[in-house]
């Protein structure tokens, strides 16, 4: 179905319910200030896509997404429906609601020129246009700019769809084939938050070709979280984000 300009993401979505959805080409960059009381659904839609993101409160910038807490308060080393993506001052500014893949990277960090050029080769945009080669760290400095933002505010990053088992030895192994055409992650946002994406390889990725493929993006309205919510129980440091959260908005 249609509404406005937008194409609706199959049939998953009421048409009461859907603001917007768009297309992120591979090697795009794309942001949207997600409002408390919406979602942002990223779909992969053929497979073995990276889509690095990151997150800050929009209203004051300064509060950032804390990689380190996100991961210390909920005890573990990865992301799926029912974690939370902690700011620097204890406050939740994400939910993952829902999850197909039970596994995020968080731990890897992203791409940049250097990495793309020695493993794909170099390009320019002056000779290739829009084939060139695009790293996240660079498109998600070009993004930030947009808002008066810079290198000094982008931090730890998350990769959804991709999974990165840590070894024994300390050593990070990155698992090819993990998101299979169809898999999904959905984002409540819980604070009015600036999202930043980048659709890039993995900078663990030993593919010998650049190909990032295509994801889908869907905004829709989505009601409050309840006092049973699984983000809100899943252990007393969420519950309390949550309760600092809905302070700030008092």
């Amino acid at each position: 179905m249609e509404i406005g300009r937008f194409r609706a993401v199959g049939d998953v979505y009421m048409e009461s319910d859907l603001l917007f959805s768009s297309v992120l080409p591979g090697g795009a960059t794309w942001s949207h200030v997600l409002k408390r009381g919406t979602s942002l659904r990223i779909t992969d839609t053929q497979g073995n896509a990276n889509v690095a993101a990151y997150f800050l409160n929009f209203e004051n910038p300064s509060e950032r997404f804390n990689l380190p807490d996100t991961l210390k308060a909920q005890h573990t080393a990865r992301l799926q429906a029912g974690n939370v993506l902690f700011s620097d001052m204890g406050r939740v500014l994400c939910s993952i609601t829902e999850d197909s893949l039970g596994w995020h990277d968080p731990l890897a960090g992203i791409t940049n020129a250097e990495l793309i050029a020695s493993q794909y080769g170099r390009t320019t945009y002056q000779q290739h246009r829009n084939d060139w080669y695009q790293n996240a760290r660079d498109g998600f400095l070009l993004e930030l700019a947009k808002y008066g933002l810079s290198a000094r505010d982008l931090h730890a990053t998350v990769n959804f769809f991709s999974k990165v088992v840590v070894e024994d030895d300390g050593s990070m192994h990155y698992v090819a084939n993990h998101s299979a055409q169809g898999s999904y992650v959905e984002l409540r946002a819980e604070m009015n938050v600036l999202v930043v994406l980048h659709n890039s390889p993995h900078p663990l990725s030993e593919a010998d070709h650049y190909a990032p493929p295509p994801v889908d993006l869907a905004v829709k309205r989505v009601p409050a979280p309840r006092h049973g919510d699984r983000c809100r129980t899943l252990c007393p440091e969420n519950t309390r984000g949550f309760v600092m959260t809905e302070l700030y908005f008092l």
